[in-house]
């Protein structure tokens, strides 16, 4: 038999690790192993796995790994969501901006808004992707401001902003949330800052749940510089950089097409060419660089770098590197490498940028032999694990860091390429040979199709050894079963050859051919290869600069460790683990070397030439070295490996099956270090070398030959499993276990119809024989692997899971006792594929037979009672101890059952199991009529283990009783644990509540952090608490609002003014105050951490830092909140907001009844199986359970006493059918999911609750993705029947059928009956008229008395002063209450509602009462299961119907915005800019005019008239422009109606910031007038205007904080001088002009009293504004202008044309008297 080897649980790609308390053992394992730079993947330990690693670590064995299938490649969904808010400060004269969102290839715009350098757009746009994580990470997110873009042309590019979609997701929460996005030019990289985007990203996949902070008022002014969009750690000043990658030369590319192409050519041309065109293609931040093209080349040499610019650092993590084969048709990737720039760079202060090389990298990807149509050619493309080598390159990478000021900068950001020179052979180190020595000592486990075929193995490293092109030939095995490593050798296997060595398939049988004493003899291959060692001169700048770095780091880590382990105390344990994980990642981070060059080791099984399954063993995990602690983990160890599919035949199913599983031992080093090689092998062999003679002794052996062997008995003691796969359609599985050890296997009997079976069964292997000394057995014993499969009836049976595990050993001669016999049950988790399925309790022991044989075995006693044939029972000593427990069960009723089989369900049971003992609940006669069961309490006795961790599972079914007596499994639910339902008896409060004593609650000294009891301190007149408060947080409140305090104050509070939507607005404050200051607080707690572990107590005072009072979260919490109602002057009452599903926050209201899904139908094999789970529901089943050891104890027979048919469950209320008022409270929803092709939806809500439908269709609203609904429904509904309330949004369409956005489902049933009373909040105080009126049909003091009355509670008592008793807590309050008329009188209603808003304190009874609330529900669609669709904000009152009737329904339909209307007077400018040269006086002059409109209703803009030739810039207008608007105070926003576009069907609202935009322009007759100057000013918070023109200056605008600040809402009337602005050519701001305007605003009303005209005009004229007469001059002077013409301009064209005219003037002359002279000389006269 073979020497079979085992192995501890993994620790490689996904888990290991024990329960907590045996952890340390593994990692300290761990760190030993990592020196060689060889840590385990990133995503290693995850707590969940339990192995049962409890023995001594031996140093001959590595771990295998549990999860097969490798996650990456497998496509999921991804949705990306982005808010475009608004731009600011966009470089350019009065521009058209949009704004193009582009992820990969998808693009959206915005809508386009005009002339504006600050647009405001508030759109929303949502990326769908289906892809692997990878490819997703790798997406470049790009968003750019386009000028002027139209049908008819692209428009010109401002300036843009990219990072990956990875380093969004790597944010917390994924998602950055108002952040900034610096824009900046690719083509003129010198030209700094072209503007900013303020925006949203948010990234979610399947199952991420986005918390989206509350959308408060935008008042607070953005400080730009402090939130940019970078991911922390980055500085905000980010530079240009260029990226030179080196590309030099690439070795061993795979053949291409060799085979037919070449033979057809070599038919033509008579040559044979090797037929691959290489050229290397680097994708970086969305650039795209190749190399040249080398023809035909195997060993291409490129010596080109190719340099992109970009900025430093960059936001895109890596950089993918692709060796391509060109071709005429389509070019094919050869072989893909990544480097992270994180890995290879540090940003420290001692930190270094990027550098890499120059070093090998090595591409792994599909197979080498060439097939027409590769099926792994994704691999090749770098999506998943690469199943052979492919290739090497040489490749360097360096960043420098560009000046942009210096003028030789290449302005651009293109991609170039050009020539380097060759590399010296010395760079990269000398080339050293290398010895790879591999043993395979067994394979088992062999998949039945091929495992009666010849098998042989395949070991390779880069290209050597590989049956295609292997390099080098190595000495090679004979034909052993395990054979072949070897090079172009076959090897024949005979099934039954004398020297087969005996082979394990996946069956139950082991066919053993091997005659039994034969000594074993097991393979070895070796290769020799040259490689390159890192000696000084192959010493990279990244070598250097990451020795020091890791340095740093490690003592670094040292220092903390020392820190951390002094102040571990019992409340601080979580943090400081979280730590110590953190450091466990920087040192993976730190372990993965970016230069290791050495390829790994394939391991592939062949069959029939055919390759089957490989196995990949990275090469730094078993590389040698002299120095112990350097040397790779798995180097000169036997290793456990199973081998897989390759590619995408290993996702899904076919992948978990392991195809083979082998023991092979591997070493790797230097040939000159080779003599240690057999080292590390068990021990007893002999070695069998190929010849005999001289030299043999370095020749490796070629086989070795095992003598000592030792025989044991292995008893498995199989227990039970809990919450296993669910293999049948029914929802159930019929499991058995197959347990593998060795070359043996068994199997335990299969039990039908269970997820969680109980084997109870003991399988003992005899005669194993293991091979190897008895000491290293004893420590490090095989193996043993623990498959569970679901028999079915047809076919063969399903894979459900697989676990390891390791015997604890016992020697011949060591006693068989404790502590370490009889072995402990224990629990293994179970993998299928990457995810958990469950969990196995059970035992193994593994015994020697000695001398004597069996005898000295323990003897194995089970108990004989049971008849159960060949099966043995787990022994006494090993299975658990039993006691008797009763468990009670509530059957309350069961909901929303769907068909089963197609039928309706109509006559239902439920069987409840627990460890072979049940119990059943009446039938329900007609399911439809009432759902809920007629008997409520149940109960029934079983013996269950004293150990809680080791009950069984409790198994719910629901039956239905069809005619016939048939009947149908519904579905079925299994408690996996049921410690929360283990009654414990409440002793430690008894004592408490018995007292006679009165205990005085008080709740004055701090206001906590409730809003609700801050209320109450605040009213029981304590005012020096708030005075002094008020002094302490005024200044720092007012400070961080900019002005956000002032305001609140100054407004005069009329509670008439006040509605519901002042208290909503008033608490989302709150709750930002509240998520801020807990964010400062957690900043703080860890700023705290870092700057000094060792002051625990933190004795620093509150006030002792002027920023953050740094005190951990509580003190800080506590004293925020309560700031606002303070500086409210203590007038709003406010709800609670919960940002989150009021269920969460109260347990999902299960505080007596839960919810227990109901499953039917075969789990999905989903990667995330709860998500898949949700359609596997079919109902739900209501009711409770509690159990209690037998016999009770006295003091639990008191509590029973009431009524004995309920056992535990007093006080319950009955579950027959009762009628409700259920009103529905809709305000708004936010972040929808777009619906149609615009980007935009049209929602309206759909309410569904039992029978009643309402859709509120015609009140849809147009082009909205943050609606604000405003509804109350009212409904009335039955419970049971009508438990579930959905509320939908639909999106309606014109034509068509409306589309659903999201939903979410409400249970109101457990609601209702919840102990926390969520029927109807409770208000913060109580009031009879007005916005906070008491809207429950009862009165505090009723629900009050009703409470303790349920309760048997003595109280209440009203005192005098304002006191009231309930049982032993006395509650003080005020007692009075003013009616609408302000009369006072006495009322004990304040006292009531104190007592309920803490009802939590009183004893025994005690529970938190639900406040008046909003609950934010997440909007989900069935068709995208997991991932939000939006959100929406409601609550839901109930009232009964034999309660009195409640009163009308609150209104809380939206705030109509409000009428105003602005006059806008521009009175004067002066010292504009002047852009004009008069062509007739040559004077510099402007024809000026003013320009107004408000932000969003450009179409309405208004000009004044034009002052034509200003001379000086000044200009008289006395103009008057007027704009009415709608305006919504409380968000501070107007709101406009329009059409989108010809073709809208209806007016789309948008809310948008009230700000004036005020233009100087110069008017020209001919051409297009120029634009001068801008202001644009925010009527809410906008500087005050200068008194004269001389003060008015450019600082107004730019250096805001120091200015004054207004509003126009407060003010009314403002006069003043503000500037005009615009840029520059270097892109700054200049002075352009200053207006003196008027602003007044008006109420709709007001208006209409007081109407005045536009411009000039009536009623209400202005006066024209006297011109100066230099406005005409030229048409008044024609001299003066004649003069300015001649004398001045056109001086010596005047001088030359008189000259000219003068000649011409002579000639005429000349030619005109010429003749009568000549006739009179001629005449003689």
């Amino acid at each position: 038999m073979k020497k079979s080897r085992g192995h501890k649980s993994d620790h490689g790609k996904g888990g290991g690790g024990d329960e907590a308390a045996i952890l340390e053992t593994e990692d300290l394992d761990f760190m030993g192993g990592m020196g060689g730079g060889g840590g385990p993947d990133p995503d290693t330990i995850s707590l969940a796995s339990v192995t049962a690693v409890t023995t001594n670590v031996s140093n001959k064995r590595s771990k295998p790994d549990i999860k097969m299938e490798p996650s990456a490649g497998r496509p999921v969904d991804y949705q990306v969501s982005v808010t475009i808010v608004e731009a600011r400060q966009l470089v350019g004269l009065n521009m058209d901006p949009v704004v193009c969102v582009e992820i990969g290839d998808d693009k959206k715009y915005t809508q386009m808004k005009e002339s504006t350098n600050c647009p405001y757009y508030n759109e929303y746009f949502v990326f769908d992707f289906h892809v692997p994580s990878d490819v997703m990470f790798d997406k470049i997110l790009k968003l750019s401001v386009i000028h002027s873009k139209n049908l008819l042309r692209s428009g010109t590019l401002v300036g843009s902003f990219k990072l990956d979609v990875g380093t969004v997701y790597s944010q917390p929460e994924h998602q950055f949330f108002h952040k900034w996005a610096l824009l900046s030019d690719p083509d003129d990289i010198t030209a700094g800052c072209k503007g900013y985007i303020k925006c949203d990203i948010a990234v979610v996949g399947k199952g991420d749940n986005i918390k989206t902070p509350h959308k408060a008022t935008e008042t607070d002014e953005d400080d730009i510089e402090g939130n940019l969009l970078l991911p922390e750690g980055v500085p905000t000043e980010r530079q240009w950089a260029r990226y030179y990658v080196k590309i030099y030369r690439a070795e061993g590319l795979p053949k291409m097409n060799t085979s037919i192409m070449a033979n057809v050519k070599k038919a033509f041309i008579g040559e044979n060419k090797d037929l691959v065109d290489p050229y290397v293609q680097i994708l970086f931040a969305g650039q795209r660089g190749k190399t040249s093209i080398q023809k035909s080349s195997y060993e291409p040499i490129w010596n080109e770098q190719i340099i992109f610019t970009e900025m430093f650092p960059p936001l895109c993590k890596r950089m993918k590197v692709q060796i391509r084969d060109s071709d005429k048709v389509n070019d094919v990737a050869l072989g893909t490498h990544f480097i992270d720039l994180r890995k290879i760079a540090n940003d420290g202060d001692k930190g270094f940028l990027p550098t890499l090389g120059p070093a090998w990298v090595n591409m792994y990807g599909s197979t080498r032999s060439y097939t027409i149509m590769d099926e792994h050619q994704d691999l090749n493309e770098g999506l998943g694990e690469g199943v052979s080598f492919r290739a090497r390159l040489l490749v360097s990478l360096g960043v420098e860091i560009l000046d942009t000021s210096s003028p030789e900068v290449m302005s651009s950001t293109e991609v170039k390429v050009e020539g380097v020179p060759n590399i010296s052979e010395s760079a990269t180190g000398k080339v050293e040979e290398f010895f790879l020595f591999g043993a395979f000592l067994e394979a088992t486990m062999i998949d039945r199709k091929i495992g009666d075929k010849p098998i042989c193995f395949e070991v390779t490293i880069g290209n050597y050894g590989s049956e295609i092109d292997g390099v080098t030939k190595p000495k090679s095995s004979s034909g052993k079963k395990s054979g072949g490593d070897g090079d172009e050798e076959e090897t024949e296997l005979i099934h039954g050859s004398s020297d087969e060595e005996e082979e394990d398939e996946n069956d139950l049988v082991s066919v053993s051919t091997t005659p039994p004493m034969k000594p074993v003899i097991t393979d070895s291959q070796f290769l020799t290869l040259a490689n390159k060692d890192q000696n000084q001169t192959g010493r990279t700048k990244l070598d250097k600069e990451r020795l020091k770095s890791c340095m740093r780091e490690l003592e670094n880590i040292g220092q903390q460790a020392k820190t951390i382990r002094t102040q571990v105390k019992k409340n601080t344990v979580r943090d400081k683990i979280k730590m110590v994980q953190n450091f466990l990642q920087k040192l993976r981070f730190l372990a993965d070397e970016p230069q290791h060059s050495i390829p790994d080791i394939y391991i592939w099984m062949m069959s029939n030439n055919k390759r089957i399954a490989y196995a990949r063993v990275p090469s730094k995990d078993i590389l040698y070295s002299g120095v112990e602690e350097e040397t790779g983990k798995d180097c000169g160890k036997v290793k456990t490996i199973f081998l897989k599919l390759p590619g995408k035949k290993g996702f899904g199913a076919a992948g978990w099956t392991v195809q083979a599983k082998t023991e092979i031992y591997l070493w790797l080093g230097l040939n000159r270090q080779r003599k240690d090689f057999l080292s590390g092998l068990p021990n007893g062999f002999e070695e069998n070398k190929m010849l005999k003679g001289p030299g043999s002794q370095s020749a490796p052996p070629i086989s070795l030959t095992y003598m000592m062997k030792q025989i044991f008995q292995l008893r498995v003691h199989m227990y039970q499993a809990r919450s296993l796969f669910a293999a049948d359609s029914s929802g159930l599985s019929d499991p058995f276990a197959r347990v593998f050890f060795s070359t043996h296997s068994q199997v335990t009997e299969v039990l039908n119809e269970t997820l969680c079976p109980t084997w109870d069964q003991l399988m003992v292997f005899d005669n194993v024989e293991l091979f190897g000394e008895v000491g290293e057995l004893r420590d490090d014993p095989p193996i043993i692997v623990i498959e569970i499969y679901d028999q079915d009836t047809v076919g063969k049976a399903e894979f459900m899971g697989r676990t390891f595990a390791k015997p604890i050993t016992k020697m011949a001669d060591e006693h068989y006792g404790p502590p370490r016999f009889p072995p402990q049950l224990e629990y293994y988790q179970i993998y299928r594929g990457n995810c958990t399925a469950g969990e196995m309790l059970a035992a193994f022991e593994l015994l020697q037979i000695g001398p004597h044989g069996k005898a000295d075995l323990p003897p194995i006693d089970g108990p004989t009672d049971m008849d159960r044939g060949p099966i043995l029972p787990v022994p006494l000593g090993i299975r658990p101890v039993l006691s008797k427990y009763r468990i009670e069960v509530l059957f309350w009723g069961l909901r929303d059952l769907k068909r089963v089989n197609l039928a309706a369900v109509d006559r239902p049971r439920v069987d409840i199991e627990c460890a072979g003992k049940g119990v059943q609940s009446s039938l329900i006669q007609n399911y439809k009529k009432n759902p809920n069961f007629g008997t409520l309490v149940k109960m029934f006795e079983v013996d269950l283990p004293e150990n809680e961790l080791l009950h069984p599972p409790l198994n719910i079914r629901v039956v239905d009783c069809r005619a016939f007596g048939r009947y149908t499994l519904v579905g079925n639910h299994a408690v996996t644990t049921l410690r929360k339902f283990i009654y414990r008896a409440t002793d430690k409060q008894a004592n408490n509540w018995n007292t006679e004593e009165e205990i005085i609650v008080n709740y004055e000294p701090e206001p906590s952090i409730k809003k609700m009891e801050t209320m109450v301190k605040l009213d029981s007149g304590s005012d020096a608490v708030v005075k002094i408060e008020e002094d302490e947080k005024g200044g720092k409140k007012k400070k961080r609002k900019k002005g956000g305090g002032d305001e609140v104050e100054e407004e005069e509070f009329d509670e008439s003014m006040l509605d519901w939507w002042s208290k909503y607005f008033a608490s989302i404050e709150t709750l930002m105050e509240i998520l801020k200051a807990q964010e400062a607080a957690m900043a703080d707690a860890e700023e705290k951490e870092d700057q000094d572990i060792s002051a625990e107590g933190g004795d620093i005072k509150p006030d002792d830092s002027p920023v953050k009072g740094k005190k951990g979260k509580g003190k800080k919490d506590k004293k925020r909140p309560g700031e606002i109602p303070e500086k409210k002057k203590h007038k709003l009452n406010e709800l609670q907001v919960y940002p989150k599903e009021l269920e969460k926050d109260f347990d999902n209201f299960e505080d007596w009844l839960h919810t227990f899904n109901l499953f039917r139908g075969k789990a999905g094999d989903d990667d995330d199986q709860n998500m898949a789970d949700e359609d596997r529901i079919i109902g739900k089943f209501k009711g409770s359970l509690c159990m209690y050891k037998v016999p009770v104890s006295d003091e639990m027979q008191r509590e029973m006493g009431f009524d004995s048919n309920m056992g535990m469950f007093q006080n319950i209320p009955t579950n027959d059918p009762i009628n409700v008022v259920v009103r529905v409270y809709i305000i708004r929803a936010t972040d929808l999911h777009p619906a149609d092709i615009n980007g935009k939806a049209d929602p309206y809500i759909a309410i569904k609750l039992g029978k009643a439908d309402i859709k509120d269709k015609e009140n849809y609203l147009s082009k909205q993705l943050n609606p604000i609904f405003g509804k109350s429904f009212d409904i009335e509904a039955t419970f049971p029947m009508d438990s579930t309330l959905t509320v939908s949004v639909y999106d309606w369409d014109l034509v068509g059928t409306d589309d659903l956005i999201g939903e979410t489902k409400l249970d109101l049933e457990n609601r209702y009956y919840s102990k926390h009373r969520a029927i109807c909040g409770l208000p913060s105080k109580y009031a009879i008229h007005g916005y906070n009126v008491w809207r429950d049909p009862l009165k505090p003091t009723q629900i009050l008395a009703k409470l303790c009355k349920e309760g048997k509670l003595d109280g209440p008592h009203y005192g005098p002063g304002g006191r009231v008793k309930v049982a032993n807590r006395v509650f003080m309050g005020p007692t009075e209450i003013e009616d609408e008329n302000g009369l006072k009188k006495q009322t004990d209603e304040h006292l009531a509602l104190t007592v309920l808003k803490h009802w939590e304190d009183i004893p025994r009874v005690g529970c938190k009462l639900i406040p008046e609330h909003v609950e934010t529900r997440p909007l989900l669609n069935p068709d995208k299961p997991g991932i939000e669709q939006g959100r929406i904000e409601m609550w839901v009152d109930m009232f009964p119907k034999d309660m009195p009737a409640p009163g009308p329904a609150i209104d809380i339909s939206p705030r109509k915005p409000k009428k105003f209307e602005l006059r806008v007077i521009i009175w004067n400018t002066d010292e504009v800019i002047l852009e004009d040269d008069d062509i007739f006086t040559g004077e510099k002059s402007s024809d000026i005019f003013v320009r107004g409109w408000l932000k969003g209703q450009q179409e309405d803009k208004q000009d004044t008239d034009v002052h034509y030739h200003s001379l000086t810039g000044e200009g008289l207008f006395n103009w008057r422009f007027i704009y009415p608007f709608d305006y919504l105070q409380a968000e501070e926003k107007i709101v406009i109606s329009k059409k989108e576009s010809m073709f809208a069907w209806d007016e789309t609202e948008y809310k948008i910031p009230a700000r004036l935009n005020l233009q100087v322009w110069d008017a020209d007759h001919f051409s297009a007038d120029d634009f001068l100057g801008a202001i644009e000013l925010d009527l809410n918070h906008f500087p005050r205007g200068a008194k004269t023109a001389k003060q008015c200056s450019i600082n107004m605008v730019l250096n805001e904080q120091d200015i004054p600040m207004v509003s126009i809402f407060k003010q009314r009337r403002i006069k003043g001088w503000w500037p005009f602005l615009a840029r520059d050519e270097n892109d700054e701001f200049e002075l352009t002009g200053k207006v003196e305007a008027e602003l007044q605003l008006m109420t709709a009303e007001e208006a209409e009293k007081n109407p005045v005209g536009e411009g000039r005009n009536e009623p209400e004229p202005l006066e024209k504004p006297n011109r100066p007469d230099t406005a005409f001059l030229w048409f008044l002077m024609p001299f003066k202008a004649i003069k300015n013409l001649i004398c001045n301009q056109y001086f010596w064209l005047t001088v030359k044309l008189v000259v000219a005219l003068l000649l011409v003037l002579i000639l005429g002359l000349f030619i005109y008297s010429m003749p009568g002279y000549m006739v009179k000389k001629l005449m003689g006269a």
